[in-house]
This record gives C-alpha cells, sequence and structure tokens, in this order.
C-alpha cells in the first residue's frame, strides 16, 4: 500500500475520532449530572441534588425533580465563570477543527494542492489540540474542585461527588488529543518540511586576506546559474593595476 494512502486513511480516522471527541464534550454541557449528592436516611424520603455549569437540581425517590438557574450571574464565583468560558472554547474550536480538516483532507479533493491541503489539515489538528486542551483544563479543574471539597474535613455545606459528565467530558478531551496530535504531526511533516526545503539560500563566498577578493564557490550540479561567476576586487588592487599601467617608462632609443 503507498503511503499516500496510508497518509489518508490515517486522517479519516483521526477526523473521526476528534469528531466523536468533540460530540461528547458538546453532549456535557446541557448534562445536569456534573455533581451529584444523596441526602436522606431513610430510602422513602432521599432526595438527589445534581448540578453543572447553569443550574442546580433536586429529585426524590417519586421521580418529581425541579430544576433552578442560577439566581446571579456576577455572584458566582470566578472558577465556574472560567469554567463556562473553557467548555465553550472548547466547543468553538473544536467545530472549526472540524471545518479546517474536512477541507485538508486528502479523500476529499476540496482544496488545492497538496501542501495546501496539508498545512490547511495542519491548522486544524492545531484548533482540535486547542479544544482538547480546553476541556481537559474544565474537567480537571471543576473535578479537583468537588473532590477537595469532599475530602476537607472543616469543609461545612453539603458535599457532592463526581457525576457521569465528567467522566464523559474527559474521554472526549482524550479523542480530540489524540486525533489532533495525529493530524498535526503527519500534515505538518508533509506541509511545512516542503516549505522549508525551498527556500533560497546565498551562495557560498570566500575571501583571501592578501589579495581582498571575494570569489563564489564553483556551482555544483544541483545548483542552476543563471550568469558568469562574480568577482569583487579591492580597492587597493584596482589602484595598483592602474599604476603598473601608467608607470611604464621609454628610452630615447625606441623613439629612433
Amino acid at each position: 500500500m503507498k503511503y499516500k494512502t496510508v497518509l489518508m486513511y490515517t486522517e479519516i480516522g483521526c477526523f473521526v475520532s476528534c469528531l466523536c471527541g468533540w460530540i461528547l464534550v458538546c453532549s456535557t454541557l446541557p448534562t445536569e449530572y456534573w455533581t451529584f449528592s444523596e441526602v436522606g436516611s431513610i430510602v422513602m424520603t432521599t432526595s438527589n441534588y445534581y448540578s453543572n455549569l447553569w443550574r442546580d437540581c433536586i429529585s426524590d425517590t417519586t421521580g418529581v425533580s425541579d430544576c433552578k438557574d442560577y439566581p446571579s450571574m456576577l455572584a458566582l464565583p470566578a472558577f465556574l465563570h472560567a469554567c463556562r468560558a473553557l467548555a465553550v472554547c472548547a466547543v468553538i474550536t473544536g467545530f472549526f477543527g472540524g471545518v479546517l480538516t474536512l477541507i485538508g483532507m486528502k479523500c476529499t479533493k476540496i482544496g488545492g494542492s497538496e501542501i495546501a491541503n496539508a498545512r490547511v489539515t495542519f491548522a486544524g489538528g492545531i484548533t482540535y489540540l486547542a479544544s482538547g486542551f480546553c476541556g481537559m483544563i474544565t474537567y480537571s479543574w471543576w473535578a479537583n474542585r468537588v473532590i477537595t471539597e469532599f475530602l476537607n474535613p472543616n469543609f461545612r455545606a453539603q458535599k457532592f461527588e463526581l457525576g457521569a459528565a465528567v467522566f464523559v467530558g474527559w474521554g472526549g478531551s482524550v479523542l480530540l488529543l489524540f486525533g489532533g496530535t495525529v493530524l498535526t504531526y503527519f500534515s505538518g511533516k508533509e506541509g511545512l518540511s516542503h516549505s522549508s526545503s525551498n527556500r533560497s539560500r546565498r551562495p557560498v563566498t570566500y575571501a583571501t586576506a592578501q589579495t581582498r577578493k571575494t570569489y563564489m564557490l564553483p556551482p555544483t550540479s544541483s545548483r542552476i546559474t543563471l550568469g558568469p561567476q562574480l568577482l569583487y576586487e579591492g580597492r587597493k588592487s584596482r589602484q595598483s593595476r592602474v599604476a603598473t599601467k601608467t608607470t611604464t617608462t621609454f628610452s630615447r632609443d625606441d623613439f629612433v
């Protein structure tokens, strides 16, 4: 199997992996089970409390549940605002990463040349990595806060445990990071290495101390010279040549 065919199937697999991870991250935003807690010693009167980034909810054993949004946005802690912003950034960057990757993939034939497609795919992989990092930071920060409050003996308020949405978000972030890393590696290897190899280089020269002349090295077989080799002479060497031409002496017998 050719290398380009293997690369095409690799891009398809990474795109599917990143797409599944982005869908998992998006599914956690409306889910209420980021944290949950059970209150009550008797089974018939047990109440379940659960919450997410946007609201608090409560349900009892009869199946009746009620949710209430946070009353004031300005009264919320900075931790919750940061988690909201990172989660929204993960969704937005994941969407644009999917668009760029879909345009630059070899199987879609949407972009221009192969080098241009590789660079577009590289940009999509970087965007997927940004989405994965935003999601991983969000869920890890939330989990660390919940675990710290639960294990703190001096914390007197109601304690919560990790909900299912946090674990789903971790899985989606891992898929985004994995697919974005592979896409970035292969597309960057194809697109960026080609541009660096085609950069024009200045011809190597050398100068001698005695004559103060600068010569260009002879061209190699892989280098094309469009003109004759350059020869730069110092000011003193030119003056000495003029002096030798003008100081020629003639005797009287030469004119006889």
